[in-house]
């Protein structure tokens, strides 16, 4: 889905609001082009240079999974820059940003969700993210049941019980929340009780083996589980499908030094993808290429939606 298409279609929520949500860095970083993002230091101090380059991929799914999903990639971006690359497996987008803000994280794919919070926060500095073939991206939340559950509609939770993921999650828990309230006029807490499961697979499991009634999830990531045959098709039954949002942004800590950047840029954009992992992996979510992307630009449907949540960007 084009920056564009994504932007024209937060007209689909019923509240109106500014295309670009009031977004501002921790103090500790300057945005002197006015971009977004946190920009590189120009002291030389400041800038840091690591003989190993610590990569994680978002948690939504089992980390043990990924890291031979991503092995072949990571062996290509240490060839590119030089370094010695490992895969870092995080249980949880805070811990992402956590790590990243403390140095200990340099190139990562934090998901649509807590990409503002990791650019804010961590001076995540986000340039590319997966696509088609044809240039097009991005995934749709989906709120799902089970078959026989009682729930054919949305207004059919009502009373009852809706598994997010986390707080940090665009599709598990901001959107949902914008949807419900602009659209269906129920908010958590008062019309349906909220419940936590940490993850998206854990969501899309507990809806499958009917622990959780109802549940908002990635629709990226549950068709990977169909194709992984984690699930099958006929354990889940979706009531809602949103707009298109932006997936995975990728990209680095703001205080790599600028040749390092630019050869992990590299590294994203000569990556070879037939007959890899990732290729194996990802082209069940129709993902076959990464390509370029702005936060300003390609964020600017997520921000609008932290805003009409109320989301406030807290860097401690």
């Amino acid at each position: 889905m084009k920056a564009s298409t994504a932007i024209a279609a937060i007209a689909t929520f019923a509240f109106a609001l500014p295309v670009y949500a009031e977004f501002t860095l921790d103090p500790r970083f300057s945005d002197a082009d006015g971009d977004l993002i946190a920009d590189i230091p120009t002291d030389p101090a400041q800038l840091v240079d690591p003989e190993t380059l610590i990569f994680a991929y978002t948690p939504v799914e089992d980390p043990a999974v990924y890291a031979e999903v991503w092995q072949g990639f990571l062996d290509h971006m240490a060839a590119v820059t030089g370094r010695e690359v490992q895969f870092f497996p995080v249980q949880s987008n805070a811990a992402q940003i956590e790590a990243m803000r403390a140095g200990r994280l340099h190139v990562a794919g934090f998901n649509t969700g807590s990409n503002p919070l990791a650019v804010a926060c961590a001076g995540f500095r986000p340039f590319a993210m997966m696509a088609a073939e044809d240039g097009s991206f991005g995934y749709e939340m989906e709120i799902i049941t089970y078959p026989d559950s009682g729930i054919t509609a949305v207004e059919d939770i009502r009373g009852g019980q809706l598994a997010f993921t986390s707080e940090t999650s665009n599709s598990g828990f901001k959107a949902p929340s914008a949807i419900l309230s602009a659209e269906f006029g129920m908010v958590a807490g008062t019309d349906f009780e909220p419940v936590f499961s940490g993850a998206h697979d854990a969501s899309i499991l507990g809806v499958a083996n009917r622990d959780y009634p109802a549940a908002s999830i990635a629709n990226s990531v549950m068709a990977r589980m169909i194709e992984r045959e984690a699930i099958t098709p006929d354990q889940i039954v979706s009531v809602y499908t949103s707009q298109t949002f932006p997936t995975t942004g990728y990209g680095t800590a703001h205080n790599l030094t600028p040749e390092l950047q630019d050869a992990i840029r590299e590294a994203f954009f000569s990556f070879d993808w037939e007959g890899s992992a990732l290729q194996a992996e990802f082209a069940n979510s129709g993902e076959a290429q990464f390509i370029p992307i702005t936060f300003q630009e390609d964020w600017a449907v997520i921000r609008t939606i932290d805003e009409a949540t109320d989301v406030v960007y807290e860097c401690n």
